[in-house]
């Protein structure tokens, strides 16, 4: 599994510039308001899930305030039944323990098996905050960095609308 090391690499080879904030591990939003406050940012929420076949992952990212329906979302996107993937999942997927889900852990996803679905209110944001496979850090980048990055790792992904 690559790890923060190479993240960064991937990150100067892109030529992403990005903001580095530490803080103690964050294992919640309420935990995470404490110390984002300050960053001029839109600030993200990850959860990883599967459908009840267990063969396809979906990265959904969201503004971090935001409480996301999983019901309305399983309708939405007409894959069935969504459900939490297990810690065993996140690990072989996206490189991560719980609590550091994030967009970043697409490196370790050599295969593209996960498919990202992004808020469209996160367009609103000319910069994104996010871990950077640890619970312990946050990075600020753009936009327009963030989507390079995407493009580079290779999943899919697309824009969604997931209020109203």
């Amino acid at each position: 599994m690559q790890g923060q090391k190479e993240l960064y690499e991937l990150l100067g080879k892109l030529s992403i510039s990005f903001e580095y904030h530490e803080h103690p591990p964050l294992a919640t939003i309420e935990d995470a308001k404490i110390h984002w406050k300050d960053y001029n940012s839109g600030r993200c929420k990850n959860i990883f899930f599967r459908n009840h076949k267990g063969n396809r992952h979906y990265l959904v990212i969201l503004e971090h305030l935001r409480q996301l329906d999983i019901h309305d979302l399983e309708k939405r996107l007409k894959q069935g039944k969504l459900t939490f993937a297990s810690d065993q999942r996140l690990k072989k997927h996206l490189g991560v323990e719980p609590g550091s889900v994030s967009p970043f852990g697409l490196i370790n996803d050599t295969e593209k098996n996960v498919h990202v679905f992004l808020d469209e209110k996160l367009n609103e944001f000319d910069r994104l905050a996010f871990h950077p496979n640890v619970n312990t850090a946050t990075i600020v980048i753009s936009r327009a960095d963030f989507l390079k990055f995407l493009d580079n790792t290779g999943n899919s992904f697309e824009f969604i609308k997931l209020y109203e």
